[in-house]
């Protein structure tokens, strides 16, 4: 079981490093019609998340700024996961992914969001990789205040 564990820790740690050192998506979006900022206080992570949305359809999401590994990892993972799907669909991913991160394992395969699932032995950088999914959100409902983790 040892090797199992092993071997999930460094899959873990290999994307989430490829992701924090090449982060998909990152860039600014002037087209963009939803947009939200967030801010994790704790880590001085900062970030916008971009959306296009048209028929109720992420048709595109992208995010600038700066963070830890985790942070920029989470928001890269997160792009690349919603781009394309039915708002309705990311909501319910965004529950799930947060429950994972919180509390309990949704019953659903997650894919490569799977790997943020190590982040839970560090609970204090839960907040790191769930800030650009509370952001996300932000964005979706047009909230004006700046999400925060705290």
């Amino acid at each position: 079981m040892s090797d199992i564990h092993d071997n999930l820790r460094e899959l873990y740690q290999e994307v989430i490093f490829d992701h924090n050192r090449k982060p998909r998506n990152f860039h600014p979006m002037p087209e963009a019609d939803h947009q939200a900022d967030g801010h994790n206080p704790l880590c001085g992570d900062q970030l916008t998340v971009f959306l296009r949305i048209e028929d109720g359809v992420i048709t595109d999401v992208s995010f600038v700024g700066h963070g830890c590994a985790i942070s920029t990892a989470s928001a890269s993972l997160m792009t690349e996961a919603v781009k394309g799907r039915p708002v309705e669909e990311v909501e319910a991913l965004f529950a799930d992914v947060h429950a994972m991160l919180t509390d309990t394992h949704p019953e659903r395969d997650l894919g490569k969001l799977e790997v943020l699932g190590g982040v839970r032995e560090f609970p204090a950088r839960v907040k790191c990789a769930t800030l650009a999914w509370h952001t996300l959100h932000n964005a979706i409902v047009g909230a004006r205040d700046p999400a925060r983790t705290e």
